[in-house]
Parts: structure tokens; sequence; C-alpha cells
């Protein structure tokens, strides 16, 4: 039988076919982040997919910072990118900088003022902005763009050396001031910049502009495929024109694109990310609501379920919203394999077991993961005196209601059956206490006489017990695209005001002595991580995600 060939996308078949003529007997990517905020999820699928084709081809990859431009870079960013990377799994070829090749880049750019092919022009913004003009109209030239050689060469070198100020002027490509593609109308290569750059200190006043450096850089490293997000697409052509004024021999690079991610509930703009930590409308980049690498982290998240996520959704060449929903099947796929189950009371009502001997407390075993044999069992205790869902009793059940009720038996988990004999109120009418008694002879849940208890609820022992708390995350905004507004609307509009909610839980002793970032499934509840807030008086749990999508529900009844 003919072996099944496996299924391309684009870029694969695009590779592949290099591979196959010989144009290229190495397959070298890079991913090339700006240090001027934390990896979001949207670079968490690019980081799989340069990645992941060194992994599928046997091929490299490297990791390269582009520092141009040190008013907005911090070595924070580069730490935490250094790690999102090493989380989720991979490993660079070379760890480099678009800063080891500022001299290279400027002796290029002085060749393109010796050939004629750049100037400098010492216009406003706004001015070289307007004389930009529109797609439909032509451009406007600049009144310096026919200045001598020299004379560029000349203002370079002071620019280079600090004599301008910032904004007084730029250098430009000449290209097409006519063609319908803006990028291509002299755009700008280096401006003035005087700010300490942490790994070139104070040698440089000068940096280049993206569109300038990164296909040099690609170039330099011998990247085979420079593999950008779709907006991108435009810069191409530019991406073209640079190379082809510098390129001797060698591999020349080959820009592609392919859609970003675009999330549901999420925004990945760096920039309104940037001002969710400024304006404290989250607690940090690590935030567990935010879309960050650090944030999915945090509250819980797996890198094999990040890795998952990409891997379904796949590259493709058009852009789309992915639903969050898919994320979070992600994830929950994973746990449910990974993380131990504990019993967890997150809204507590008191249980007293009349007949349930006074001073007794007895052993019972559980299971800790249903799904991984090898993950074993442990101890939990069972006494008088025990807490339950506030939720998993109805004083006035409705019909088919199996929870706990006034007369009704219920199972408890691993445990007992009880029946609700008694309710106790405060002055208010506010149920503070349930009395309730047990059957002796159903232990382990098991029916003694083949009577049909169908409810099994969850409970935590009173006495060994401890107090935590928990942190209930939810989705950080109400609209599905929050980059789709009308006028005068803005996204903060539509964050969600119950995206975080604290409670004080009780929790199974066999959490106390775990570390942060140990996960667990809450029997019933969801899944929970321990966060770093932690200490040793209190544990802090956040939720990393539900048992299942009840968000899509609540979505389509509104």
């Amino acid at each position: 039988m003919e072996e099944k060939k496996e299924s391309l996308n684009f870029i694969e078949q695009i590779i592949e076919n290099d591979l196959e003529t010989g144009k290229h007997k190495e397959i070298y990517t890079r991913f090339p982040p700006e240090p001027n905020g934390y990896l979001h999820v949207g670079h968490a699928k690019s980081i799989c997919l340069n990645f992941g084709i060194k992994e599928k081809y046997n091929g490299k990859c490297n990791l390269r910072f582009d520092d141009t431009n040190p008013v907005k870079e911090d070595v924070e960013y580069i730490n935490s990118i250094l790690e999102d990377i090493k989380w989720l799994g991979f490993e660079y070829d070379k760890l480099l900088y678009a800063s080891d090749y500022f001299e290279q880049l400027y002796g290029w750019a002085v060749k393109l003022v010796k050939e004629g092919k750049a100037y400098v022009d010492e216009q406003t913004p706004e001015q070289i902005s307007e004389q930009r003009t529109n797609p439909t109209v032509p451009g406007v030239e600049s009144p310096f763009r026919n200045r001598s050689v020299d004379e560029n060469l000349h203002l370079l070198e002071e620019m280079k050396n600090g004599l301008h100020e910032e904004g007084s002027m730029v250098l430009r490509a000449k290209i097409d001031m006519n063609s319908p593609n803006m990028h291509m109308r002299d755009p700008i290569m280096y401006r003035i910049i005087k700010s300490h750059h942490d790994r070139t200190g104070d040698k440089w006043c000068i940096y280049p502009m993206y569109d300038y450096a990164h296909g040099q850089s690609d170039y330099i490293e011998g990247i085979t495929h420079s593999l950008c997000t779709l907006e991108f697409e435009v810069h191409r052509p530019l991406y073209d024109w640079f190379l082809d004024q510098i390129y001797i021999s060698g591999t020349r690079p080959r820009q592609i694109e392919f859609a970003r991610l675009n999330l549901s509930y999420t925004i990945m703009s760096k920039r309104k990310l940037l001002e969710l930590v400024t304006n404290k409308w989250v607690n940090g980049w690590d935030d567990p609501r935010m879309p960050t690498i650090s944030g999915l982290r945090r509250r819980g998240y797996t890198p094999e379920a990040v890795r998952n996520f990409a891997e379904r959704i796949g590259v493709a060449k058009r852009e789309n919203i992915i639903d969050l929903s898919l994320l979070e099947y992600c994830i929950r796929e994973d746990l449910n394999k990974k993380a131990n189950r504990v019993m967890a009371v997150l809204d507590p009502l008191k249980v007293v077991i009349t007949n349930y001997p006074e001073g007794q407390t007895e052993i019972l075993e559980a299971q800790n993961n249903p799904e991984d044999e090898s993950a074993g069992t442990r101890n939990i205790v069972f006494s008088r005196i025990i807490y339950i869902e506030r939720e998993d009793f109805m004083e006035e059940p409705p019909k088919k209601y199996f929870r706990l009720a006034p007369g009704q038996e219920v199972r408890l988990r691993y445990a007992y059956f009880i029946k609700c004999d008694e309710i106790i109120k405060d002055e208010n009418g506010n149920i503070t206490e349930l009395r309730c008694s047990y059957d002796p002879e159903s232990k382990g849940g098991k029916s003694p006489d083949g009577r049909k208890v169908k409810g099994t609820i969850h409970w935590v022992d009173s006495e060994t017990c401890i107090d935590a708390e928990a942190r209930i995350y939810d989705r950080l905004f109400t609209k599905e695209n929050p980059d789709d507004l009308a006028e005068n609307e803005t996204y903060l509009d539509y964050l969600n005001p119950d995206s975080l909610n604290v409670i004080n839980i009780k929790v199974e002793s066999y959490v106390k002595d775990k570390n942060p970032g140990e996960k667990f499934q809450f029997e019933r509840k969801g899944y929970f991580c321990i966060d770093k807030d932690s200490t040793s008086e209190k544990l802090v749990f956040n939720r990393t995600v539900t048992l299942k999508d009840s968000w899509s529900k609540i979505a389509g009844n509104e």
C-alpha cells in the first residue's frame, strides 16, 4: 500500500521545492523580536513556526533581537523573551542582535549614497509624510533629493558624529516617489536618536529603520526563508530592493508572509498591552489575564498546550480570528492527562454528620489521576465535620435535582452517602450549617442495598483542610473582537469587569507542600495552579480554565 504523504502548509511546500531543486542545501530561519515588550501568544505561533521548521528539516534557527530603537527597548524584555523561548522548549543556534551589524549596515548606507541611491533629507517628519501623499496620487520629491553625493556623505558623517539634533534630518533611500506602494516612496533608512544603547553604549546616535536593517541582517546570517506576518507583505518589494543593492553571492533570503494570529476576546497590539500594564488595568505583563506567554505560563498553561494550539491553527495566507475556546481546549486536553485531582471547596458550607462519632477520623484512598495510573493514590481524611459547595445544596430543589436537599441523599466523593436532616440559619435567614446523617455501610460510595443515589459531590474535611486564596480569571474583554470599534469607542470600553474575582477557599491538605507552578484539577471546578504570590502561610491558586467551555453557552444565549 502506498504511504500517505503528509499534508504540507504553503511555506513547507516552498521549502521542500527549494530543497528538491537544490536551491538550498540547508534551511535557515530566524525569530527576530524587537525587545520593546513581552511576547504574546501571537509571537508563540511565529516561534513555533520558525523553530518547528528548523526541527522538521534538520536546519538552523537564530534568535535575533531587533535592537534598533534604544528609546523603547529594555533588558527586562530581552530576558523575558529568552525565558519564553526556553519555556516553549526551543533552542536557537545563535543569539544575535541587529546591533551586531551596525558597522556593516552603515557601510552599506555609505555605498548607497556614493551610488546616488540615498540622500540626507532635512525636512520635518510632517513634511515628508505630506509629500508622500497617497497611493493614487504621485508623491512630491524632496527639495534635498538631488543634492550632491559629496554633500550627502558629509551630512551623513555629521549625523553619525552627533552634530545634528534629533528630528533635524534623516537618510532616505532614493527609489520612486510615484510608486503605488507607499513603502517605496523614498523610505527612511536612518534617523537620529541620541539615547544610550544597552549594547553599543553611546557609540551611535543614528539608528537604522527596521525595513533597512531586517533584510540585510538576514543576508549576513545566511537566512534562507525570512518568515513574516502578513502586514509585511507590502514591505517585501523594499526588502528585495535593499538586497538588490548589496547582494554579491551566497544565500539570498526570501521573505514569505503568513497570517498573524488574531484571538477572540483578546488584543495583540504591544502598544495596547503596554497601556494595560502602565495604566494598571492589569497587574503587570505576566498577569494571568494577559495573552502574553508569561501570562499564560503564570495562569497554568503548559508549553505542550501552546505548541499544540499553534499546530492546530496551522499556517494560513488569510487572516481570521481564532476562537479562544480552541486554546482553552488545548490546555484542558493536556492537563486532563497530567494534572493530579484534588478536592477544593470554593464557596464553603459547613456540614455536621450527626451520627458520625465525635473525635473519630478515618483515612480514605483517592486516585490522583484516572488518566494516569502511574500517578498513584493519596490519602484523604474524613471526620464528623466537612465542607461542601454551597451550590451543591438546595432547600427547595426542582425536579431532577440530584445533589443535596432536605431528606435527599447524595454520595460524597470517595466517602459515604449522606442525607440532609436539618438546616441551620442565621437571624437573616442565611443557611450557615447543614446537619446530616451518613450510612456507615456505604463506604467508598457503594450502595449497600442497591438503592440508587445519582448525585456525587466533592467535599473537604474541616480538621485537615487548608485555607487558600483562589483567583478566578475570565476573559479580559467582553467583545469578541475588541479592535472592531464604532466611532468614539475604545478597546477599554470592553474590558470585562468580572475578569478577576478573588475568593477564599478550602482545599484538601495534599497541596500544602506543593510549589508555585504546580497544577491540579479541582474536581468538578476546573484546573488551577499555584501562583508565585503564595507564601508559607497561605497558598494562592490561579484558575487556568474551567472543566468545560461555559463561555460559549453564555455568549450564545445573549
